[in-house]
């Protein structure tokens, strides 16, 4: 499978961005992690198959909104409020196989990432 992401960009803080990923093929968990300069790859949102099942990072919560089109294999995730902390690559993911809710931020859990697209947010 592969994961081809979209969006992305420039944008002042308190603004919002739309990223969009599309997968090749049918896989069930999808998601986004992010990742700054000289840090680990940090959990961000993931959905699951059925598509009401989401979840998101403490930093994000309330700002983000993430949902899916099992049809076109497709996540996209909404960024609202966007704060200068938000700043970083952002990496589409995807699991094939389930991944148990503890397990959900770790990144070693997902097979399939995309080529990163970067968000900066501007104070």
């Amino acid at each position: 499978v592969q994961l081809q992401a979209s969006g992305g960009g420039l944008v002042q803080a308190g603004g919002s961005l739309r990223l969009s990923c599309a997968a090749s093929g049918r896989v069930l968990t999808m998601g986004w992690f992010r990742q700054t300069p000289g840090n680990a790859r940090e959990f961000v949102s993931v959905i699951r198959w059925s598509g009401t099942s989401t979840h998101y990072s403490d930093s994000v919560k309330g700002r983000f909104r993430i949902s899916r089109d099992n049809a076109e294999n497709t996540v996209t995730l909404q960024m609202n409020s966007l704060k200068p902390e938000d700043t970083a690559v952002y990496y589409c993911v995807a699991s094939q196989s389930r991944v148990i809710l503890s397990a959900l931020a770790l990144p070693r859990m997902y097979g399939f990432w995309g080529q990163g697209t970067l968000v900066t947010v501007s104070s």
